[in-house]
């Protein structure tokens, strides 16, 4: 029965030199692994794919008795092509799947009033289609390039305009066949 207990405790020595020797490979592979993460380059989060931050307020801005905050002006301001283009994007990017055709609005608002309830200016617009906001309207700010936003804003505050690309038709006709 000694023979016995010495193999039994030998095998116990065995192992417990076999787990520590494991645990020390893995202490040295984690060092090894927070020494090489050291020396990476720091990377900012808007290249990783989050949304870039925000310098637009959303509404008035408390204790500010002019909202006098810097807004940034559309780059593209009157240039017909860029116009035209945000047209193009906006059925590209089947903005109409929610807004509509013509951004008479569907599932989501109307684009063709006046103003809206985060704000008419083309910096406001920019930041609804940038960050998105609380009521479905997604973020793109990730997805779609800021130049590509920007014209799509330009396309926007043209609806019900003169310079509206592509306005919606009148029929000719009624649609509905009036009543006898």
């Amino acid at each position: 029965m000694a023979a016995n207990q010495s193999n039994h405790a030998s095998g116990t020595g065995q192992a417990m030199r076999k787990s520590r020797r494991a645990a020390g490979m893995i202490g040295a592979a984690a060092l090894f692994l927070l020494a090489a993460g050291c020396h990476k380059k720091h990377v900012h989060a808007a290249s990783m794919g989050a949304p870039p931050v925000s310098t637009i307020p959303v509404g008035p801005v408390p204790g500010s008795p002019h909202n006098s905050w810097p807004m940034p002006a559309n780059p593209y301001q009157g240039n017909a092509m860029a116009l035209m283009q945000g047209r193009q994007l906006f059925v590209q990017f089947n903005c109409s799947g929610c807004h509509g055709g013509h951004g008479g609005g569907g599932m989501g608002p109307s684009l063709r009033r006046r103003y809206f309830r985060y704000g008419h200016s083309s910096a406001h617009i920019y930041s609804s289609i940038s960050e998105g906001r609380g009521l479905g309207m997604p973020a793109w700010g990730t997805k779609v390039p800021q130049n590509d936003i920007w014209k799509l804003v330009l396309y926007i505050k043209s609806l019900r305009t003169p310079q509206e690309p592509d306005p919606p038709r009148m029929p000719k006709q009624p649609l509905i066949a009036p009543a006898k």
